[in-house]
């Protein structure tokens, strides 16, 4: 159960992290025999506060406010798919919801992982790297020269 549960929380991270053109560009290429879904929930538009930490470590404050967009979906065979990603893309929403969906289903769950888990979690990582090399460059080292009196 534990593995069900941190892999599903893998898939929708990814899915929550993808930009929604490469969602969009793969499902439209690979799933085209997918099963359709109902909404449940939503897409629906809402707040929610951003905490933040005065150095890390620090009291904790309210840093401000960040949109997000939420749905849930139900597949005519009952698996029901949840999503939340930040911005107020209610496609995006939708389309991650019904793909959390599909991937609970034994018979998709291999097709989902390959098309769009495994390329958005790449594309996160290639982000991130292209992040750290942005940042790296502008790092600056302090050093301190000793005097010859000590």
């Amino acid at each position: 159960m534990t593995e069900t549960f941190e892999a599903r929380r893998r898939v929708i991270g990814a899915m929550a992290l993808a930009p929604a053109e490469l969602l969009r560009s793969r499902f439209a290429a690979a799933f085209g025999d997918a099963p359709d879904a109902v909404a449940v929930r939503g897409p629906e538009v809402g707040l929610v506060m951003l905490r933040g930490r005065a150095g890390g470590g620090g009291a904790p404050f309210n840093l401000g406010e960040a949109s997000v967009c939420r749905a849930t979906v139900r597949l005519a065979s009952g698996e029901v798919g949840h999503a939340m990603i930040l911005g107020r893309d209610a496609g995006h929403a939708r389309l991650a919801a019904h793909l959390d969906a599909l991937w609970q289903r034994d018979d998709w769950r291999d097709r989902v992982e390959a098309e769009i888990v495994a390329p958005a979690l790449a594309a996160d990582a290639e982000a991130a790297g292209a992040r750290a090399e942005e940042t790296a460059a502008t790092r600056v080292d302090f050093f301190t020269l000793v005097r010859g009196e000590d």
